[in-house]
């Protein structure tokens, strides 16, 4: 869920050389279809279902790229990345773009050569624990021993947060969600920590959920969302305006109900814009004019997205909070669509 920069940042440099001239674009359009990086599995945000078909909240930025470029949001090969796979998969051009839990830090932007789209999650890093063991605040928790993602931003801030409150811990690394729930659920550490809504994510899989308990503790600010290479600006707004027209059709009350006959022309300027019944938007990116009503139709707007795979009527059961539009309290803001 969080990623670090623990990789060699002058490989990645040097792989992310000479890829930037290339069309992405292009070269998604001749292959017919997008390679997408994803987590090796978490419930509701990235995971295959009984069918193999995968699933989840990144998983429908995928698909709503898809849409956009290519038409079908099936058009998608997905490529599971563990935290210190992904950023050399995305700098090699083994994937055309991330979409894994993955924070947008200062490091990773500028010194790891990516360029992150937007955020899609606002989140932050927090800790679960048995509730047998009868903690209830992290301030508890010295001389724990703590499951911890290796490649992750989770190892500066667990090491931070225990070194400014005197405490000592044990880690105990891991690499992927599946291993780190393995290892906590047979008692090799007291405590698993990672993005909170990954321990929602992971805790909702577990046989007696209620036997486990997220401490109310958030030790971090996790700005979760897609990227792409340095350099590769056409392909980078594609994804960056999918995904803010995914969040402004949410604002606009476009949905994929009511998006096909949307498109036909409203009174609204914007949504005429959006929708390509009025200007040329489409084309400034290269694409169709109908571009974001295939996102719509294909994966709905952003507020469907959440509500189906990890809103509270989900067993992941996250609420909006910070996820909440701006006109509602929360962080989702979009630039004009003009």
């Amino acid at each position: 869920m969080k990623k670090s920069v623990f990789l060699g940042t002058i490989a990645v440099a040097g792989l992310t050389a000479g890829l930037a001239s290339a069309s992405t674009l292009e070269e998604v359009q001749e292959r017919g279809s997008l390679n997408c990086g994803v987590t090796t599995g978490l419930t509701g945000f990235a995971a295959p279902d009984a069918n193999g078909e995968w699933q989840g909240f990144d998983v429908s930025v995928c698909r709503a790229v898809a849409a956009a470029v290519l038409g079908d949001p099936m058009a998608v090969e997905f490529v599971p990345t563990t935290g210190q796979t992904r950023f050399t998969a995305l700098a090699s051009g083994e994937i055309d773009m991330l979409a894994r839990n993955t924070t947008w830090t200062f490091s990773r932007d500028v010194d790891l050569s990516f360029e992150f789209t937007g955020v899609n999650y606002y989140d932050g890093q927090g800790f679960m624990v048995p509730r047998d063991l009868g903690v209830s605040s992290a301030m508890e928790l010295d001389g724990a021993t703590v499951c911890i993602q290796t490649g992750t931003t989770t190892e500066l801030n667990l090491a931070d947060f225990f070194a400014s409150n005197n405490m000592s811990y044990e880690p105990v690394p891991i690499e992927t969600n599946a291993e780190a729930q393995q290892q906590y659920l047979a008692g090799a550490c007291d405590v698993y920590t990672t993005d909170a809504s990954g321990l929602a994510a992971t805790r909702a899989t577990f046989e007696d959920p209620a036997a486990h308990v997220v401490l109310p503790e958030i030790v971090s600010k996790e700005p979760l969302g897609p990227l792409v290479r340095h350099g590769d600006n056409e392909w980078g707004d594609i994804v960056r305006w999918t995904l803010n027209g995914l969040i402004s059709a949410e604002e606009l009350g476009i949905t994929s109900a009511n998006v096909m006959e949307l498109a036909a022309g409203t009174e609204n300027p914007e949504i005429n814009r959006m929708l390509g019944t009025e200007g040329e938007l489409g084309a400034m990116l290269g694409l169709e004019s109908d571009w974001l009503v295939n996102v719509i139709s294909s994966v709905g707007n952003y507020g469907e997205i959440f509500e189906g795979n990890i809103g509270e009527n989900t067993p992941i059961g996250l609420a909006r909070g910070l996820n909440a539009q701006w006109t509602d309290g929360g962080l989702l803001y979009s630039p004009p669509f003009r």
